[in-house]
């Protein structure tokens, strides 16, 4: 059985996206000399602080089993957030690096000496266990330490039920992906935290929830009376949410051996775009109302039955072959991987919506490596007019190609609105104009924050709007459970199945052409 609704979660916050935090705080980042910490996390809280989105009395407090001293870790963390030094960011992180401090210890092996001192330095902040103390510990370790690490805090009483009830004072927790490895781990999970702590401590995050082009989603659909009356099965034919990297896993091979793509990207990220794209209006704006609405559009997704996962669903493993002119490795000749290997660094599933909406209107998620093109995007296919002069061939024209709305989340952010118009000219000829807003372009957009800067403040503020609740989490492995447990049940025989450059396994195609429809190539 799925989670229940969690009865806690706040039902408004202050909108006001650019408001900092205003009372003091500190924040322990577990994992603090690791890779995700030095690339993310880092980076994003330095550039809150030199916005002066953080309190002047916040401290951060690094933990991790690496022996590193404060000034060892002052320095390392500099390397990691002033990569390209800019005018000012000399002096902010001299202000910035005075408030870091470390602890090494281990998380959970029976010595737990860290969580005494780490309760000393808390005290020291004046971020004890009293009233008014408040604190955010993110996660960003493996996921089998996230419980360990939280209920040890919970013992320790730094956080927990207990914890929250001091007026005035909060603990949350921010924890990465993935959370669990299947279905049954994940509902494992949630109970385990569920014990020490109330649904609203609990920030799991996705980064794709940050990006600004994601939220733009909701006012494109909700404050535009232009899009809404067509966002249903009667105008939109179908849906594509695509991820593709040119990147191959990068010496990350131990840790793709045990996820693969499906598990990596479309369980999280592109069930997350899915739920976006298919929501149905929130009654108004606050964390509870719009994650609701995810959870239904999540839990209305038909049931893949072991005996459709072959016509709705495609794996494929990339061999070896070109990029950028340069050869690359086959998946299995790289670090780590089993020279064997049956795990897909392709995936791509067909969904169906079964509610009033979108019944009748195919979703197709792909997500790969060692693509051609590195794009995230989602693509948005109305159906053509009912009628219209211009036909293929005809007298009237060159034919007529199908509206997009094409919304680009990575590498570049932006929304694309493609619809046909006369080529300038004596005949009736058509072509495509865009109608085009890029992130780029435009300078305020360009100067605002980062995804994990927008979801760290958000965390702080304590708006869980962006970030995924217990049953949301829950509904979406129970999507892909069904192919997760057909794919390990029957080993792929085929792989490698697409050489890298390429587009992906020719099943993909097949996907779509026989729903008579093809892939959107992130060249158009």
């Amino acid at each position: 059985m799925s989670s229940p609704v969690p009865p806690a979660t706040p039902d408004t916050v202050d909108p006001g996206r650019g408001n900092g935090v205003t009372e003091s705080c500190t924040i322990v980042v577990f994992g603090a000399s690791g890779d995700l910490t030095q690339r993310m996390v880092m980076p994003a809280i330095f550039r809150l602080a030199r916005r002066g989105l953080l309190p002047p009395e916040f401290r951060l407090i690094g933990y991790a089993r690496t022996r590193l001293t404060d000034d060892e870790f002052r320095a390392l963390m500099r390397q990691a957030a002033v990569r390209e030094p800019r005018e000012g960011d000399e002096a902010a992180w001299s202000d910035f690096a005075g408030r870091l401090s470390y602890i090494a210890a281990e998380y959970d092996r029976g010595d737990l000496q860290g969580y005494g001192e780490l309760a000393r330095r808390l005290e020291q902040h004046g971020s004890g266990a009293g009233a008014g103390a408040r604190r955010l510990f993110y996660l960003a370790t493996p996921p089998a330490l996230f419980a360990p690490i939280m209920n040890h805090l919970s013992d320790a009483k730094l956080a927990g039920t207990a914890y929250q009830r001091a007026a005035g004072g909060w603990a949350r927790f921010v924890v990465e992906k993935p959370f669990g490895h299947d279905l049954a781990s994940a509902r494992s999970l949630n109970a385990e935290l569920a014990r020490n702590y109330d649904e609203n401590d609990v920030y799991r995050i996705d980064h794709f929830l940050g990006k600004e082009i994601v939220q733009n989603l909701f006012a494109l659909r909700f404050a535009n009376a232009i899009f809404e009356p067509v966002w249903n099965r009667t105008y939109v034919d179908h849906v594509q949410i695509t991820a593709g990297e040119t990147l191959g896993v990068e010496g990350r091979g131990g840790y793709y051996e045990t996820a693969g793509a499906l598990r990596d990207m479309v369980q999280n990220h592109l069930m997350q775009l899915c739920a976006l794209v298919a929501i149905e209006p929130p009654s108004e704006w606050n964390p509870r109302a719009v994650r609701d609405e995810k959870v239904k559009v999540l839990r209305a997704v038909r049931t893949i039955s072991p005996g459709d996962v072959g016509s709705s669903a495609v794996r494929g493993q990339y061999g070896a072959g070109f990029i950028a002119g340069e050869p690359v490795s086959a998946y299995r000749e790289e670090e780590k991987v089993a020279a064997d290997s049956y795990v897909e660094t392709y995936a791509a599933l067909r969904l169906h919506i079964d509610n009033m909406r979108w019944a009748g209107v195919p979703f197709y998620l792909r997500s790969g490596k060692r693509l051609p093109k590195r794009a995230t995007e989602i693509v948005v296919e109305f159906r053509p007019a009912p009628h219209t002069p211009f036909l293929p061939g005809g007298a009237g024209g060159s034919g007529v190609r199908p509206n997009k709305l094409v919304a680009t989340i990575s590498p570049h952010e932006g929304v694309v609105l493609q619809v046909e118009g006369k080529l300038a000219g004596q005949d009736m000829q058509l072509r495509r104009i865009d109608l085009d807003y890029c992130y780029t372009r435009d300078r305020k957009a360009a100067e605002s924050p980062s995804a994990y800067e927008h979801l760290l403040l958000d965390a702080l503020r304590g708006d869980p709007t962006f970030f995924a609740r217990a049953d949301e989490v829950e509904a979406a492995w129970e999507i892909v459970q069904p192919v997760i447990a057909k794919w390990a049940a029957e080993r792929a025989t085929d792989f490698p199945n697409y050489a890298a450059a390429s587009a992906g396994p020719l099943a993909a195609d097949k996907l779509l052409a026989r729903d008579g429809r093809r892939w959107h190539s992130p060249e158009e």
